[in-house]
């Protein structure tokens, strides 16, 4: 038997591989047709069936089926609205991310599902179901398809490096970094390449000390006494050359 794509309604090539599953059906789904959001808080399904003014127009009620297809080990998702009755697709959205099927944000029983027609035209329909469970069953098996087209896989990794480092950062918080008995920690402080001056090296005047220093004056009470001034020795007797036996003349001796 051949296998029908929920997305054209037509047969699939045949394959020997090829199977479906259904994730999700229910009956009795309300279909709108809902205006263009107009709010980044997303869609509001009390403007939709207000009993005064009501946004949106109902279009008929419908069964809706969530299925998995897959042909030669490729592997997609389409929600199909079909007629109850008949089984005549009237819709369908192929599932290729999350953003195809919107909650809306004022109740758990209406989604935005963004349906895609042949030769690529979209438009947003709006879909309503009677009940919380059979709602909450779809938003699981939608959950399931996410799971079989990896579309949660991003977020999985993101989640594992997340984890990875808390776990990196607890292991670094359980790092003993005190200082055990015999070390010691050199920090070299001031200009690079600066050592340290040795206890034996004279210490150098700072940039602001002066050229010359002068020693500071004694302590009061201890001043150093003063010597006096030496006399000089008394002069002696002046002698004449003749009282050494010198001759005094114009010519001397030795002429």
């Amino acid at each position: 038997m051949a296998i029908i794509d929920p997305a054209t309604g037509r047969a699939l090539p045949d394959s020997d591989s090829a199977f479906q599953r259904v994730l999700f059906v229910s009956n009795d789904v309300h279909v709108y047709g809902i205006p263009p959001i107009t709010s980044t808080k997303g869609f509001s399904a009390g403007s939709w069936t207000s009993p005064t003014q009501p946004t949106a127009q109902q279009i008929f009620t419908a069964r809706l089926r969530v299925i998995e297809t897959t042909v030669d080990a490729k592997v997609k998702v389409d929600i199909v609205l079909e007629d109850s009755s008949t089984g005549d697709l009237f819709a369908a959205a192929p599932y290729t991310s999350e953003a195809i099927v919107q909650q809306a944000n004022d109740s758990s029983r209406f989604f935005a599902v963004r349906v895609q027609g042949e030769g690529g035209m979209k438009a947003t329909l709006g879909i309503g179901f009677e009940d919380r469970s059979p709602a909450f069953d779809f938003s699981i098996g939608l959950g399931e398809a996410r799971k079989v087209l990896g579309v949660d896989q991003a977020a999985v990794g993101q989640h594992g490096r997340g984890a990875q480092a808390n776990s990196m950062i607890e292991e670094e918080s359980k790092t003993d970094f005190s200082l055990k008995k015999g070390e010691q920690i050199h920090i070299q402080v001031g200009q690079k390449g600066r050592r340290a001056a040795s206890p034996n090296t004279a210490a150098k005047p700072d940039d602001g000390a002066a050229l010359f220093s002068i020693a500071p004056p004694p302590p009061a009470g201890k001043a150093q006494a003063v010597p006096s001034p030496v006399a000089p020795p008394p002069a002696a007797d002046k002698k004449s050359a003749q009282d050494f036996g010198f001759d005094d003349g114009e010519f001397g001796e030795f002429q």
